[in-house]
């Protein structure tokens, strides 16, 4: 035995896989398969919800939630976790998903994680802090907000950082009152995200990916089938347990466009034509924050390949 040769060292790498796409494209159905795949092989694997809405109750239909069947047959993380009068943020659902994920690892399982939008899924994999953040100063701005409207308010933030005006929409009152917000705590407004660089490791990121005219018509039919499925009575249940409570979840398509309904707005018909539009309108800017990032490698919706196909491109195993 040669004395002088350097000994290796080595490390088991437990990949987390990262789904990602736009809304209808089939993520849910992949990571199952995937999950079911992989344990096929003998590796364990769970999946860790990284969609903001699938953590509230009773939002099952609007959100395409994994049913009780589908949760029984691989572990999910991040799924109904709070009520719907609860304000959801980031900087929570970043700590919650990052503890979940390193929970699975910790177990030897491989964490799935199936993103619906571009800004979680960065704040969770990348270096992404968080600005300050003051629940009196900002309920004061948004009291500002319903008082003046968005326009009066994205004046004063143009007068106060015109560069963090000139990247929110003038109509955008949320964005604006939380610029005010930082503003008015720290002094100065950083409008860019961060870069794309990742906080944990060994990720492996895909992308579903298809035709405007294929996703449309999937938004389509799964609008006509949540109404079918009772998104209407869903929606009235909510209510009577908090919905209008929350400043997030009645935000979200589906449910503030059956409330409009519900409170005599508009007509059912349009109801459900408004939420096919703005999903559609959804899908177009989720995959245009996804195309930023470099690191996904794309699939083709509904390729009965992609489990094989993202089980070809992991690494694990020992490593330098």
């Amino acid at each position: 035995m040669n004395l002088q040769t350097p000994v290796r060292m080595y490390r088991v790498s437990t990949p987390l896989v990262v789904i990602v796409g736009p809304t209808a494209s089939g993520k849910s159905a992949l990571a199952l398969e995937l999950a079911a795949r992989l344990g096929d092989s003998g590796r364990a694997a769970e999946i860790v919800n990284g969609d903001s809405m699938l953590v509230y109750r009773g939002m099952d239909i609007g959100t395409a939630k994994p049913t009780p069947a589908e949760r029984a047959r691989v572990p999910h993380h991040l799924i109904d976790i709070m009520d719907v009068s609860r304000t959801a943020n980031l900087a929570e659902f970043q700590g919650l998903a990052r503890a979940a994920i390193a929970d699975v690892r910790a177990r030897g399982a491989i964490p799935i994680l199936v993103g619906g939008s571009a800004l979680y899924t960065h704040a969770i994999l990348d270096e992404f802090d968080f600005q300050p953040s003051d629940p009196a100063v900002r309920a004061r701005w948004e009291a500002e907000l319903a008082k003046l409207g968005p326009a009066e308010l994205y004046e004063r933030l143009r007068a106060a950082s015109p560069e963090s005006a000139a990247r929110i929409e003038p109509g955008n009152g949320r964005r604006i009152v939380r610029a005010l917000e930082i503003i008015e705590l720290s002094g100065s407004h950083i409008a860019s995200l961060p870069a794309w660089r990742y906080a944990l490791d060994d990720v492996f990121q895909f992308g579903l990916e298809g035709s405007r005219d294929l996703l449309d018509a999937r938004i389509d039919a799964r609008v006509e089938a949540m109404w079918a499925e009772g998104l209407v009575d869903e929606v009235t249940g909510l209510l009577l347990v908090g919905l209008r409570d929350g400043t997030t979840a009645i935000r979200a398509i589906g449910y503030r466009q059956v409330v409009s309904f519900l409170d005599g707005e508009c007509s059912e018909e349009d109801a459900m034509a408004q939420v096919k539009r703005a999903t559609k309108r959804f899908v177009r800017k989720q995959l245009g924050w996804y195309r930023r990032d470099p690191r996904i490698r794309w699939l083709p919706v509904e390729d009965p390949a992609n489990p094989d196909s993202i089980i070809a491109g992991l690494r694990w195993g020992n490593r330098d």
